[in-house]
């Protein structure tokens, strides 16, 4: 603090009442005093203003704390002073010191106070003046004014020669305060902490100057955190070189600092984990192919500090997960994990087959991993791991597993980001499967016979002898996979009564009713339809009859058709491949494709769309009325609706029929 009077004093109050005379303080300080009844502003109005110091006036110790609390959490770094409004405590002078104030004026009197306070916030603070100054006090007064919770007089030996604790404090320690006086720092402290706290009392000697240090010690709390001052007196009563020594007990603040850190360490954690997403999310768009998705994320990763190794599993056809490729700095971990058989208790196998994340902060001693990946684990200093199924709706294409040295690396808000990071991976290889198929120039066609299905359409045909078929299967907005079938043989009625009790529907609708034939609309809980599509697959034709169902599908020619058939067999058992062959595609113009839906139309109702077309009748709101369009075709109005919706229902036949049964 600078020599001469601060230029504004923040007073801050727990009531009003209390508030010393405002202008008897400008008088005496000759400067702005502003003043606070409530705590609700005191963070903003010391940042607004930084005061060169703040007075804190009440003799309620909880409030004195919220107040200490609240400055506490600003960045301004002025004078904070605590004086009662009525009467001191001991309570209230001890919150005063273990939350951070300055200084504790014991006086309530306001012409005392203000003189005190003047005093105070005059004097010059160079270390020269405060060690003369030290030399004459009394340890009881020095005690109460200067808010330690304990001091200590100290010869250059590190020898105990006076000693004065706070009764609250006086609680902490295993022995009385008497009994510290003709010991040394080595009898009080460890080796290596005495050595330290002696480093500082000969600094304080040879330099002339105040030390400060923080050190820690046993207490009946356990460890605490003390601030130490060691003052130097040139003139000591005690007849050679002496030290005071001023603690204060600074537990609560080391402990809030240090979780302060912790979070701004997660923050950054945080911060370059969704930088490492950002970068892999932008790579999927580019990756041609499902290997160059995987290695792109596996590089990435381990690019970044934060993550020591990566690698990628999928499924075989033998119905196990095998490690595909992987990258990372700690090569004898990923060249262990290539000769493992992922048994189905192992983390990367209940990842795949629930389709969930698992995680492990304690990767060198958990249970669930082998003996020789915890071994290397500890030679190599990794501590975390996390398995991140790639999924898209319900289809699993592999695990991602990611390794962390540090202990604390996979926490639930991490868990979340790489819970995003897999299905946006899962959405990137859908996205590639299905680019590949809808540009290739030639297909393999799969023929699967499905038998003892156990769901809705193999129970129904079986138990009513009828035939089911689907006529299409799409994803809704919030990702519900639904199902239009078609049941002929049996009435509206009964499927609808058949589809609300069968335990793989989990919703329907009757679409169509009818005496031996409908359609309904269904969701199903699992199904080889959401598989197939899942893995890239064009649906042609399901058919189930008597139990049996028999699917048809386009894949492209570089597909993994063993793939496919074990994700098939995983929802139903007793499947068998029993066609596939290659077929060439023929690729249409969009002049050709106009040309087929044109023939399709008659010529009233092409007339009839072209004028609803561009007369603006499918814009909202609309352009023309269909009393418009009929007028202007010379026709009665309901003969024009006729018209348009046959015709409208030629070109979306013509749309939808393309798709084969999928979107």
């Amino acid at each position: 603090m600078s020599t001469g009077s601060p230029r504004s004093t923040l007073v801050v109050a727990s009531d009003e009442s209390h508030l010393p005379s405002l202008e008897s303080l400008e008088s005496r300080w000759e400067h702005t005093v502003r003043h606070l009844t409530t705590l609700e502003s005191l963070d903003d109005t010391l940042e607004e203003t930084q005061p060169d110091a703040t007075l804190v006036l009440s003799s309620d110790p909880d409030w004195v704390r919220s107040a200490l609390q609240r400055i506490e959490t600003t960045d301004w770094t002025g004078t904070t002073v605590v004086a009662p409004s009525r009467e001191g405590s001991e309570s209230l002078a001890t919150v005063a010191l273990r939350h951070g104030a300055s200084e504790y004026v014991p006086s309530s009197e306001i012409d005392d106070l203000n003189e005190q306070l003047a005093e105070m916030l005059t004097e010059d603070t160079e270390s020269e003046d405060l060690s003369a100054n030290v030399s004459s006090v009394d340890l009881t007064e020095l005690l109460t004014t200067t808010l330690p919770d304990e001091v200590f007089v100290l010869d250059t030996d590190g020898r105990y020669l006076d000693t004065e604790i706070r009764p609250n404090a006086a609680d902490l320690y295993t022995v009385s305060s008497e009994e510290f006086v003709g010991r040394t720092l080595w009898e009080a402290f460890p080796q290596s902490t005495a050595d330290r706290l002696y480093s500082a009392i000969e600094a304080a000697h040879d330099t002339g100057t105040i030390q400060s240090i923080e050190y820690d010690a046993e207490t009946t709390d356990g460890r605490r955190q003390f601030d130490g001052r060691v003052v130097p007196i040139e003139n000591s009563p005690y007849g050679r070189p002496v030290v005071i020594w001023l603690a204060r007990d600074i537990t609560e603040r080391h402990e809030r600092e240090q979780a302060l850190r912790q979070r701004r360490d997660h923050l950054e954690s945080l911060n370059q984990i969704n930088s490492v997403v950002r970068r892999i999310i932008r790579t999927l768009v580019e990756a041609p192919t499902q290997s160059a998705v995987e290695a792109a994320v596996c590089e990435q990763l381990v690019q970044s500090p934060l993550y020591c190794g990566a690698w990628i599993s999928r499924p075989t056809g033998a119905g196990e997960i095998t490690y595909q490729l992987g990258r990372g700095e700690v090569d004898s971990y990923l060249d262990e994990v290539r000769s493992l058989e992922h048994a189905g208790d192992r983390p990367i196998t209940k990842a795949f087959e629930q389709n969930e994340i698992y995680s492990s902060n304690e990767l060198q001693t958990e249970s669930d991993i082998p003996e020789r990946l915890q071994r290397i684990a500890r030679q190599e200093n990794i501590h975390s791991a996390i398995a991140v199924p790639l999924a898209h709706d319900d289809t699993v294409y592999g695990v991602l597993t990611v390794l962390a040295r540090r202990g604390d690396a996979f926490g639930s808000r991490e868990t979340e980001t790489f819970k995003l990071l897999g299905e946006t991976i899962g959405f990137a290889i859908n996205g590639i499967k299905n680019r590949r198929l809808l540009f290739a120039d030639a297909v393999t066609v799969l023929e699967f016979r499905i038998e003892g299905g156990n769901s809705f359409s193999f129970d129904l045909s079986k138990e009513h002898n009828c035939t089911v078929t689907l006529e299409w299967t799409g994803t809704t907005a919030n990702g519900e996979r639904y199902q239009y079938v078609t049941v002929d043989g049996l009435s509206g009625d009964c499927v609808y009564e058949a589809a609300q009790n069968h335990h793989s529907v989990e919703t329907c609708r009757l679409i169509k009713d009818g005496d031996t034939k409908a359609t309904i609309g269904i969701q199903l809980s699992e199904s080889a339809v959401g598989t197939l599509t899942g893995y890239g697959a064009t649906i042609r034709d399901i058919v189930v009859e008597d139990g049996v169902g028999h699917v048809t599908v386009e894949v492209s020619r570089d597909t993994n058709v063993r793939e496919i058939v074990e994700a098939v067999t995983r929802v139903y058992e007793r499947t068998e491949l029993i066609s596939k062959h290659d077929e060439d595609r023929s690729v249409s113009t969009a002049q050709d494709r106009r040309n087929h839906v044109r023939d399709r139309l008659t010529d009233r109702q092409l007339t009839a769309l072209r004028l609803a077309y561009y007369g603006g009748y499918f814009n909202w709101p609309r352009g023309s009325t269909g009393e418009e369009i009929a007028e202007s075709m010379g026709i009665a109005p309901p003969t024009m609706h006729q018209h348009l919706r046959k015709g409208l229902q030629e070109v979306l036949r013509d749309f939808f029929d393309d798709e084969d049964g999928s979107d």
